[in-house]
């Protein structure tokens, strides 16, 4: 496995352990749904969480959070209302990223919440 992929995916596990501990239930890892790719969808009581994992070994070419681009969030709204509709779910639908950074031995973990809204 690719260097790069390896971290993304020791980013997606450090961000599921991160949600479970803030009492978090996971509901699906890699959901697909036509072109996209939800990373992660969680419940937190009666918030359904849609959540973009970004993990980079360094910020030198910009905050992870940056990376997430207008067509992947139009992406990410079909699968995730495909997902309420299929599921027959009742909940408040948030997107949040978190973004996660290599520092030294350790990683920085961010949860941005309702981030979508900040772009």
């Amino acid at each position: 496995m690719a260097q790069h992929n390896e971290l993304g995916t020791k980013g997606e596990q450090l961000a599921v352990d991160f949600l479970i501990k803030n009492g978090y239930d996971i509901m699906e890892r890699n959901y697909r749904f036509n072109k996209a790719e939800v990373d992660i969808i969680a419940r937190q009581k009666d918030i359904l969480a849609i959540i973009e994992v970004k993990t980079r070994s360094t910020i030198d070419f910009g905050n992870p959070q940056n990376f997430v681009k207008p067509r992947q969030i139009q992406q990410f709204v079909k699968a995730v209302d495909q997902y309420v509709t299929v599921n027959q779910l009742d909940v408040e639908v948030r997107f949040d990223i978190i973004a996660i950074i290599k520092d030294g031995k350790g990683f920085k973990i961010e949860h941005l919440e309702n981030a979508f809204y900040h772009f």
